[in-house]
């Protein structure tokens, strides 16, 4: 489309009425003074998707060339800059916040050469969570991310009704900095753990360590392994659920496999220990949907033992031996232990590996079945 790249104003597009003049520099337009706000200025907007960049957003603008002709929209934008990643680019095309030529286009959109293609970003909001000294179990910590092995009934972040003594507020009292793309009350988080989860979990420092967590996360590249006590005996010593999980259609508290509107889920199991009435097992997930492993080992029969949304009363009752069925009335919360996570540092891309043992409450539990029960 130019001879050449210079710094000349130069006419680049005319669609009707229509018509671009930027400013060329290499593979770069140049957004200053005002891109677009006085070149249409007094242009009736005719076009339904059509609308002008606003000041107050961060706007990147990019020309195709030939040899990047073909990529989808999101793609293509995310290759061209490597600080944003393809969900945030589909999170602003979703938006409208993205033109093609002055128009808005879907995600799926194949970019032709000589695309005039452009995007506004909303700036980083301020956090709004409060830190706190709130001691945690920190396993590693470096510029990029802090791994930590959560306990039992905190809170990851802040939410209604939890405000305060969460993860996020314990993290912030201790980090100088976390990553923004989560948002002011979720800065830094990747991936959660239910609050009465313990376990072992990864948080970014800053945007650039989020985004490629994140993407391994998309890419099924991360692997999570949990511990989790379980009722009953299992008729094999591995297996598979694949199960869609979403909204329960009775109780939008809850998630089920009985949904009509669920996302693929593919847990993996194995059997670590077997007692009389209970399982020990190791389970590896494949996706991460919300409640993915309590949902999938309801669904078979087995729920986790001490899950009181998934779980049911008359499990316990079905342990015969009155030791056991007094601890097991006395257990709080879900019995299920996130004990191992490996990933890739998003900076040197070195595998790490990380584990933490089950917390006291849960390793008096199985001394409890290990006594009375095998």
């Amino acid at each position: 489309m130019f001879a050449g790249a210079g710094t000349e104003p130069r006419l680049c597009r005319s669609r009707g009425r229509f018509i671009i003049l930027l400013i060329h520099v290499g593979n770069h337009i140049s957004i200053q003074e005002g891109f677009r706000k006085n070149t249409f200025s007094g242009r009736r907007r005719q076009e339904n998707n059509a609308r002008e960049f606003t000041d107050a957003m961060k706007k990147l603008e990019f020309t195709v060339q030939d040899a990047a002709g073909g990529n989808r929209l999101d793609q293509y934008i995310s290759l061209e800059d490597a600080d944003l990643s393809r969900s945030q680019v589909q999170q602003a095309i979703k938006n409208n916040r993205v033109l093609v030529n002055d128009l808005h286009q879907k995600a799926s959109y194949r970019v032709c050469p000589g695309d005039v293609v452009g995007i506004e970003l909303a700036d980083p909001v301020p956090l709004d969570a409060r830190p706190e000294e709130i001691p945690i179990d920190i396993l590693f910590e470096d510029d990029w991310l802090v791994v930590v092995n959560k306990p039992p009934g905190m809170v990851v972040h802040p939410a209604c009704g939890n405000y305060e003594g969460t993860l996020v507020n314990a993290l912030l009292y201790h980090c100088t900095a976390l990553s923004g793309i989560g948002g002011v009350m979720r800065p830094g988080i990747v991936h959660r753990l239910d609050k009465d989860t313990s376990g072992v979990l990864v948080v970014a420092k800053n945007d650039r360590a989020h985004q490629g967590l994140s993407e391994q996360f998309k890419e099924h590249s991360v692997l999570r392994k949990y511990k989790a006590l379980v009722y009953g005996m299992m008729e094999d010593t591995s297996g598979t659920i694949e199960a869609d999980i979403g909204r329960d259609r009775f109780d939008r508290k809850r998630m089920s496999t009985r949904t009509r509107k669920g996302r693929a889920a593919v847990t993996h199991w194995r059997v670590q220990e077997a007692f009389d009435g209970m399982s020990l097992l190791e389970v590896t997930l494949e996706t991460g949907r919300t409640h993915q492993v309590r949902v999938h080992l309801a669904s078979i029969g087995h729920p986790v033992v001490g899950d009181m949304v998934y779980g049911t009363a008359k499990k316990i009752r079905s342990i015969v031996l009155k030791p056991v069925e007094d601890a097991l009335k006395k257990v709080k919360r879900q019995m299920l232990h996130a004990g191992y996570l490996s990933f890739s540092h998003p900076d040197t891309n070195k595998r790490l590996e990380f584990e933490a043992p089950v917390p006291d409450d849960y390793e008096n539990i199985l001394g409890i079945a290990r006594e009375y029960l095998c």
